[in-house]
């Protein structure tokens, strides 16, 4: 509107003003162009409040979404709850252990009663476990890796697939890792696991692509986090130069990288893709 006057003010021939108000016009940006990718979306994280989790949040929020953390309360939850509503006020930090199926259920019921739907999960809650070979491993050490890693995401996916099959519409994220595709000595609770979630991936995407639901899974490489720092690989350099040089890019991958491969499979960007495993790992998995 304010574009034609000042135009109309200024003494042109006829054709070239219709020329220039035309011009003005298909330039003058939509509403649709200033939306964010995920506004008016509600993104459920487990372990969320800090390493991969942490950084897919705060990427969410960058993008309009709603966010909800489910986790287990720690330290952190406070601070990483404040870095988040700095940029999105619309935000919920819920208890939960993603082992116990009544708490998943009760994070989700959460969800939806504050934000009205659930549209995009990330199952991202996960531990890796004790060291050791098969025949020395203890029971305990095998389910408590199964429970939080396998059995976990599958009772995530079922809450999520309830109220995702209503809606007729949802996206969820699983995170496996290099682990879920090639085998580790001394680790294979963690491999048994994250090779499961991808399985677990393509099975729900082949049940529910009818649905309007798409299904996939991320497998980082070995990435500069929390979880990587129990390793204690920075007061042991030649161990960390050992898994650095595994990566043809010859370096680790960060939270942030593995953040922009979420926000693709969470949004339209990736509208037909489903039933995908997304290699982030520095060609890792090339050789």
């Amino acid at each position: 509107m304010q574009y034609s006057k000042s135009v109309n003010v200024v003494s042109f021939p006829f054709h070239t003003v219709t020329f220039i108000s035309h011009t003005l016009v298909n330039f003058a940006p939509s509403k649709k162009q200033f939306m964010k990718k995920l506004e008016n979306k509600t993104v459920f994280i487990t372990g969320g409040l800090s390493g991969i989790g942490k950084a897919c949040a705060i990427a969410a929020a960058n993008e309009g979404a709603a966010i909800v953390i489910a986790d287990r309360e720690r330290g952190e939850n406070i601070k990483t709850m404040e870095e988040i509503k700095a940029i999105q006020p619309k935000a919920l930090f819920v208890e939960c252990n993603v082992s116990i199926y009544t708490e998943v259920k009760k994070a989700i019921d959460v969800t939806i009663d504050t934000f009205g739907s659930i549209d995009v999960a990330l199952n991202n809650a996960g531990i890796g476990g004790k060291a050791g070979r098969i025949s020395d491993m203890e029971e305990r050490d095998w389910l408590s890796v199964i429970n939080i890693d396998l059995t976990g995401v599958f009772y995530c996916m079922k809450q999520e697939l309830i109220h995702m099959i209503l809606q007729q519409s949802g996206v969820i994220v699983n995170m496996s890792s290099i682990s879920g595709k090639v085998g580790y000595a001394k680790s294979a609770h963690y491999v048994a696991a994250k090779h499961g979630l991808v399985g677990l991936t393509k099975a729900a995407a082949l049940e529910y692509a009818t649905d309007g639901i798409r299904v996939n899974v991320i497998c980082p490489g070995f990435i500069d986090t929390p979880l990587l720092t129990k390793l204690d690989l920075n007061n042991n350099p030649d161990r960390k130069k050992v898994i650095i040089d595994k990566h043809p890019m010859n370096r680790l991958g960060s939270a942030e990288e593995i953040a922009k491969g979420f926000i693709f499979l969470a949004t339209d960007d990736s509208s037909f893709v489903t039933g995908a495993a997304l290699n982030i790992d520095g060609g890792f998995l090339a050789q």
